[in-house]
């Protein structure tokens, strides 16, 4: 059930570009800083293989998601999409009180209002990507000035690697590509989100994904993959490789640049996502409340707080953060099959984006392959939450109907 329209709605203060941005700084985030390492670890020189795949994969569903975007500019949109037709992480940081003073400050930001937020993406984001700028440019420097260093030697030599070790790569690289589906989550916060909702998408993975490939060649070519896979800051170590230029410090504080706007994005994410289920019937009415004053849901903004501060004091979220890919693989898959059943159901020409038919089906069908390789021990992780997730809406919906 949906609200009436007397009471507070959220507030369109977002334009094309700054849901760009909010694509671009969500996608980008913290996990490329660290995610480098871990597929140079399995798929060697041919890392930037699997993050063509990833993108492949990540590509053909995000034009799913252009299109149902611009049809329900609705928040929750994974839950609606799916209704119509039958992802918050914040990284764990080591001190306790350090963590509970950034998650405080994060919803301060979120119920200030999605302007101050939008502000502070951008500012963070541009941070985040000057970092990565920083690993290309230098990089690039470095290998021109390195005899017998090249780009070339690393892509011909990824034809020895074997596929399964490319897809492993891709699986682990998925990780890096989601944000995208974040953006529908804020559609009732976007100005004209039947126009500018599908483009911004596409922009964001394109993007981002062109900067992941020139980062992924670059650092693999630098350094060593299995020099990569042993580091714990895999773009810090070909940093220092490249250049004396660029103090540790600096790029350190870049990396948490990028920590803290993944966080502050997902923070977004998850109470928009409580929001817009709870105005679908699917949570409690009172998480759907809007704050008269600052038109931003506060009791779901307080909802994610509460279980971001348990999962980070826990040390629970470094494991959690691991089935992520598995999980949004399989929404995905099922975001595809909803777009196919309202194609079919629904065949009136629009004024938002179309995808060709085709693609949906092929999102599914990519979202399928990537799942057996993604590692095992995310499995059991990924059914347990699926269950509570499944457990908290049938219980609500049995109060519901009661």
């Amino acid at each position: 059930p949906m609200t009436d329209s007397t009471s507070p709605q959220l507030r369109r203060s977002l334009g094309f570009w700054a849901l760009v941005f909010y694509g671009v700084g969500d996608i980008l985030g913290a996990g490329i800083y660290a995610l480098v390492g871990k597929v140079a670890g399995v798929a060697g020189s041919a890392s930037w293989a699997a993050f063509a795949v990833a993108l492949l994969v990540a590509g053909l569903t995000a034009l799913t998601y252009a299109e149902l975007g611009g049809r329900f500019p609705r928040s929750a949109g994974e839950s609606f999409f799916t209704q119509q037709a039958l992802g918050a992480l914040v990284p764990e940081l080591p001190q306790s009180v350090t963590v509970v003073g950034i998650l405080l400050l994060l919803a301060a930001i979120n119920f200030r209002g999605m302007r101050e937020s939008s502000m502070t993406n951008i500012v963070a984001t541009m941070v985040e990507l000057t970092g990565l700028l920083i690993v290309i440019v230098a990089g690039a420097i470095f290998l021109s000035d390195t005899p017998g260093a090249s780009i070339s030697h690393t892509i011909a030599s990824s034809s020895e690697v074997s596929w399964n070790s490319i897809a492993r790569g891709a699986a682990l690289g998925f990780f890096a590509f989601i944000g995208f589906e974040d953006m529908v989550n804020v559609a009732e916060e976007v100005k004209d989100p039947e126009r500018n909702m599908p483009r911004a998408i596409l922009i964001a993975l394109v993007v981002t994904g062109l900067v992941y490939l020139l980062v992924v060649i670059v650092a693999t070519t630098v350094v060593a993959p299995t020099t990569l896979a042993g580091s714990e800051a895999p773009l810090l170590t070909v940093v220092q490789r490249a250049t004396d230029a660029v103090p540790d410090r600096l790029f350190t504080l870049i990396a948490l640049f990028a920590v803290a706007n993944t966080g502050l994005l997902n923070f977004i994410m998850g109470s928009r996502l409580i929001y817009g289920m709870s105005r679908q019937g699917l949570l409690p009415s009172a998480l759907g409340a809007v704050h008269p004053k600052r038109q931003t849901p506060h009791l779901a903004i307080l909802t994610v707080l509460a279980v971001a501060l348990a999962l980070a004091l826990s040390g629970t979220l470094t494991y959690l953060a691991g089935t992520t890919s598995l999980l949004l693989l399989l929404v995905f898959f099922t975001v595809n099959l909803s777009l196919i059943a309202i194609k079919r159901r629904d065949r009136k020409p629009l004024r938002t984006f179309c995808a060709p038919r085709l693609i949906p089906l092929a999102g599914a069908l990519s979202c399928l392959g990537l799942m057996p390789f993604v590692p095992a021990d995310s499995l059991l992780t990924a059914g347990v939450i699926l269950a509570l997730g499944a457990g908290i809406v049938g219980l609500n919906s049995r109060r519901s109907a009661a």
